[in-house]
């Protein structure tokens, strides 16, 4: 079981940090990911971790302004926002599966993850 935290409200420029933990199971040899969706938009692609050693890979939308962590103690993975934007409004979700390949870009599609959290709302005032 996935469960974000951390949504809300953030004027542009600002910072917001989400975190997800996780229940249930090691996450040894998994990644985990972070989508968002906007309204009336696809669901996209935010970035990834590797749990077992922490590597990330992030969508250029994001690169340089968001950065994934993980605390192996409290099974929780964190997306640290920066230098937000409007078009960062979006409801944002982790997810989980099995690291297959040990290339991140691989896990850049939501159909590679099949544990989802809930969604947590991220509004960008400008």
């Amino acid at each position: 079981q996935l469960v974000e935290s951390g949504g809300g409200l953030a004027q542009a420029g600002g910072s917001l940090r989400l975190s997800c933990t996780a229940s249930g199971r090691t996450f040894v040899n998994y990644a985990m990911g972070w989508f968002r969706q906007g309204s009336g938009k696809e669901r996209d692609f935010v970035g990834v971790i590797s749990w077992s050693d922490g590597r990330t890979y992030y969508a250029d939308s994001v690169l340089g302004r968001f950065t994934i962590s993980r605390d192996v103690a409290k099974n929780t993975v964190y997306l640290q926002m920066t230098s937000l934007k409007p078009e960062d409004t979006a409801v944002y979700y982790c997810a989980a599966n099995l690291l297959r390949h040990y290339q991140l870009a691989t896990m850049a599609d939501e159909n590679t993850f099949a544990s989802w959290g809930q969604g947590t709302q991220v509004t960008v005032f400008s």
